[in-house]
């Protein structure tokens, strides 16, 4: 692919903030790449923000670009599926231990097909329209590979996140362009198990020994993923 353009998306709860290893990574490789923040993941957000206005987001950011390649980590799987079509200079989708659905599903639905709890269903807290992670449950189930440095920022900046965006589901059509799976073995987060189901509904695979976050925990080997 000529000269592509790494978009990145971030999961749940999350901003442009997390790919802060991975952005020293890929610039070191000359690699083109732009990062968002979704509306659903900012503090103070309505309760109403939902899918729709994450896509809204991320395809705004896409606009004049060619050879794109959406990068969605987790909830972000969500976003890059649903905006696809809207997507002109699409090449390639990448989804980072991320949701894959189908249409008619959400993310809800999509975390449920495989019935096993996590460290990160525990770290959840709902208040009213908004869910909130306890900061050392949410610690275990995102970070628990990186540096006691890296962790400490991390939770820093964790934010709430919409409940509609998890409760929105998928309508856009099948984009006829690549998909390629990385699957984070040791994931306390979504389960390993989930992720080899997801990892089928899509074109190729790999797998990482990592963490939910391979971009804190293991930049250069998600780089490896994503670039070569």
């Amino acid at each position: 692919m000529e000269n592509p353009v790494f978009v990145l998306v971030h999961g749940a709860w999350g901003g442009s903030w997390c790919w802060r290893d991975l952005l020293t990574q890929l610039k070191r490789r000359h690699v083109r790449v732009r990062c968002i923040d979704l509306p659903s993941s900012r503090n103070g957000s309505p309760g109403a923000i939902a899918l729709a206005d994450d896509v809204s987001e991320l395809v705004l950011a896409t606009e004049g670009l060619e050879h794109v390649v959406l990068v969605g980590h987790s909830y972000g799987g969500m976003v890059i599926t649903e905006a696809a079509p809207q997507v002109k200079g699409l090449r390639r989708l990448i989804y980072v231990a991320a949701l894959v659905p189908l249409v008619g599903e959400s993310a809800t639905d999509v975390s449920r097909l495989v019935r096993v709890r996590t460290e990160l269903d525990d770290a959840i807290e709902v208040e009213g329209e908004h869910l909130q992670l306890a900061p050392r449950r949410a610690e275990a189930a995102l970070y628990g590979e990186c540096s006691s440095e890296t962790r400490e920022w991390a939770i820093s900046q964790l934010s709430s996140q919409t409940v509609a965006s998890f409760r929105s589901p998928r309508t856009s059509a099948t984009t006829d362009v690549p998909t390629f799976y990385v699957k984070c073995r040791n994931d306390r987060a979504i389960d390993p198990g989930l992720q080899n189901l997801l990892a089928t509904r899509c074109d190729e695979h790999l797998e990482l020994a990592s963490d939910h976050s391979p971009f804190l925990s293991h930049p250069h080997d998600l780089l490896g993923a994503l670039v070569d």
